[in-house]
């Protein structure tokens, strides 16, 4: 099986459910690849500040410039797309913000092996390590006691202990997001009954068992239905099961742990009337030929990168066009302006708490708590109606 990146889930990369395997043994006969040519900026005196106005001169900013090492697999089959998309994004944002780093990419295969290898070396010659992207050399990478630098990993390694002091783990995570849905509708729906609507994929199980547990959390009650479905196409003696249900007890609120079109079907079938929340996996995207009536009024946390693109600050990065991929490639993409721009912070800032309006989010970052590096995103909320975003504010 090709290294796994995240969840699967339609519209995004995100945190694994089970702990990863320990790191993989060297493959036999294999030889460390000699180090690849690095790919160097040219740095400048005074780099701008996060909110664009220049900076002060700071003599402790005279000496070189920070080493910042982009570690992806670009030299894997399976996820030399997803690297692609995530370097083209590092590097847009590189291009806005310049100053004070250079920034040397090196690229890996599939095994965890070559990226321990390669992580080595880059820890030796740079500052700031901002990879691995693939879950198992994440994992790899945290319990094998090399992390030496700070570390800007793209994925979460679920390992089951605690990370090294200087990683800090900024991959997209499901079970965030359903967490993050849960506040948003028991703030609107504060005495709310839910109905949390699933299928069998892993992904959808943990996306509606995340919810349910923070639901549960909250004080709230819930039920769950799992709906079959083949091809795509929801069960139908399924939809007629849950009308009828419906009817007799109906729920204040219904969480979807659904893909877009699966959605669009249950709501043809049971009506638009219900507050509907989901995540990244029911945005239908803003295609106009492609618009979905029947998901007018469903809540959606996701990136502003995916529903907020006349946000000034979106919009002040050129829009992934590479070839492929739909809406996983436009967040690894985002993913990797934004995992720019912590890692440009810390070279500013090294060891300080801070904050980022984000493309990804709003991020939250703590080099110097307790034993481990802290770290928090807080996606937007919108409502879909006609093709269009509107962006809804809830509490934090």
């Amino acid at each position: 099986m090709p290294p796994d990146t995240g969840c699967g889930v339609p519209g995004g990369f995100c945190a694994p459910a089970a702990p990863s395997a320990s790191p993989a043994p060297a493959e036999p006969g294999y030889v460390p690849p000699p180090p690849a040519a690095p790919v160097v900026t040219n740095p400048i005196d005074l780099p701008p500040s996060t909110d664009g106005r220049p900076l002060a001169a700071d003599p402790q900013r005279s000496g070189p410039a920070t080493r910042i090492a982009l570690l992806l697999p670009l030299q894997s089959d399976a996820l030399g797309q997803p690297a692609e998309a995530l370097r083209a994004g590092f590097m847009a944002a590189y291009e806005r913000e310049r100053g004070g780093v250079t920034v040397n990419v090196i690229p890996t295969g599939d095994s965890a092996q070559a990226t321990l290898d390669a992580y080595a070396r880059a820890a030796e010659q740079n500052d700031i390590v901002v990879g691995p992207l693939a879950r198992p050399a994440v994992a790899a990478l945290a319990t094998s006691g090399a992390v030496t630098r700070p570390t800007i990993a793209l994925n979460h390694p679920q390992t089951g202990g605690p990370l090294p002091r200087q990683m800090l783990v900024v991959g997209l995570s499901l079970e965030d997001e359903a967490h993050q849905v849960a506040d948003w509708a028991a703030a609107e729906q504060p005495a709310g009954r839910a109905l949390v609507l699933t299928g069998k994929a892993a992904w959808q199980q943990r996306l509606s068992g995340a919810f349910a547990a923070r639901w549960s959390q909250l004080g709230l009650n819930h039920s769950t239905v799992e709906l079959p479905s083949s091809g795509g196409y929801v069960d139908g003696n399924a939809l007629a099961e849950l009308r009828a249900r419906l009817q007799v007890d109906p729920p204040q609120l219904v969480f979807a742990a659904l893909d877009a079109a699966q959605l669009r079907q249950v709501r043809s079938a049971l009506g638009t009337s219900l507050p509907t929340y989901g995540t990244a996996s029911v945005n239908p995207g803003r295609d106009p030929a492609a618009l979905a009536p029947e998901l007018s009024g469903v809540r959606i946390l996701d990136l502003p990168w995916t529903v907020q693109p006349d946000h000034p600050l979106v919009a002040s990065y050129p829009r992934w066009d590479g070839a492929g991929g739909g809406f996983d490639m436009q967040r690894l993409y985002a993913l990797g302006i934004d995992a720019f721009r912590i890692a440009r912070e810390l070279a500013l800032r090294p060891g300080s708490a801070f904050e980022l309006d984000g493309v990804t989010g709003r991020l939250s970052v703590d080099m110097g708590v307790g034993s481990t590096a802290a770290f928090r995103r807080v996606e937007t909320g919108s409502v879909y109606r006609d093709g269009m975003f509107e962006a809804v504010a809830f509490g934090r």
